[in-house]
């Protein structure tokens, strides 16, 4: 796990850094807003702690650069300025945590381990194929960051495909899937929703198999 510490005071942001250190974490400190932001374009972050009066770029600053850029890595703030407008700004900004200075290194602790738990239950609720993406909890598609509107059904066939995308499914497990025992199913009904699933993220995504069913194009997957 990889962690920026943005902090310019030295000698807390080295406590932070050796303490994070013995819990396993592979620690980036940086003292300057625009590090910071330079950082975060270079590198990955599991979790980002940011302390909102940094030099050259505040916290609250590259927050709004994150969040504007759909970066969604967990923020912490850590940060002397304590009353509840402050508080309710800072994570009305998008932080996901708030802890106010001085606090405990293992409450800091707990709190990154808190967001990185968040996090993994996050991404196990998403799918993530080519240029979708597919939220089986808020049940939303999206395609290159914009909302997909699909019916309950081609949402379904979708689910179906990108659960296991280079396997093929056939038309009766797609049926299985969307009706129920007793349920009249009209003989093109698949056939349908597969036109009308094309029509809206594009029919290079979805391949046909002749005579066995359909799958997620491999080969679209790659541009």
């Amino acid at each position: 796990m990889r962690i920026l510490l943005a902090e310019d005071d030295a000698s807390q942001a080295e406590s932070i850094q050796s303490w994070l250190a013995l819990d396993g974490y592979n620690v980036d400190w940086v003292d300057r807003g625009d590090y910071a932001i330079h950082a975060i374009e270079q590198h990955q972050y599991d979790c980002i702690l940011l302390d909102r009066g940094l030099p050259k770029a505040t916290g609250d600053e590259i927050l709004q650069v994150l969040r504007k850029n759909n970066i969604e890595t967990p923020v912490i703030f850590i940060t002397a300025q304590d009353s509840i407008h402050d508080r309710v700004q800072g994570l009305d900004l998008g932080a996901n945590d708030y802890l106010i200075k001085p606090f405990s290194l293992e409450e800091l602790s707990a709190r990154v381990r808190s967001q990185l738990r968040q996090k993994q239950q996050q991404a196990s609720h998403q799918i993530h194929y080519a240029n979708l993406n597919l939220d089986t909890q808020a049940k939303v598609v999206t395609q290159d960051q914009k909302t997909v509107n699909l019916t309950a059904k081609e949402y379904q066939i979708l689910y179906k495909l990108m659960q296991k995308p280079e396997h093929v499914v056939t038309r009766e497990q797609l049926e299985e899937s969307l009706y129920a025992w007793g349920d009249e199913i009209e003989s093109n009904a698949i056939e349908v929703y597969i036109y009308q699933l094309r029509k809206k993220i594009g029919s290079e995504l979805i391949k046909t198999i002749r005579g066995l069913g359909y799958r997620m194009n491999q080969a679209s997957s790659l541009k």
